[in-house]
């Protein structure tokens, strides 16, 4: 098990920057892939992105694709989300997720396939 605590959350408009982080404790860091997935009031959970756990590769959602990016450093098993040119649409508690694997080639899409989640942090976008 891994204990995931994400921050970095807030109140911005519409066309700014935030940096959420999502800092894990537990077992070594290295061995999950991890993701982010986001909650908007009245909607299911939806993905965002991921990483490999090797961090060479990451796969976005199309509605994010182009100003999010996901990137992790593993000496501070910590995971970043980089949102640029933020969108009302944005608006949502962002959660982090993470999936331990042997293969350090592993990345999910999938809410089902994780089985770790942090609390979430809320991130609100105002036009």
């Amino acid at each position: 098990q891994v204990q995931l605590v994400e921050s970095g959350g807030g109140l911005v408009q519409a066309g700014d920057s935030l940096r959420l982080s999502c800092a894990a404790s537990g077992r070594t860091f290295s061995g999950y892939a991890m993701g982010w997935f986001r909650q908007a009031p009245g909607k299911e959970r939806e993905f965002v992105a991921a990483i490999m756990n090797s961090g060479d590769m990451a796969l976005y959602a199309d509605s994010v694709k182009g100003r999010f990016t996901i990137s992790r450093d593993n000496a501070k098993n910590t995971v970043f989300l980089q949102m640029n040119s933020l969108k009302p649409e944005d608006t949502a508690v962002y959660y982090c997720a993470a999936r331990f694997s042997l293969f350090s080639g592993s990345i999910y899409l999938r809410r089902s396939e994780y089985d770790n989640w942090g609390q979430g942090t809320q991130v609100t976008v105002s036009s």
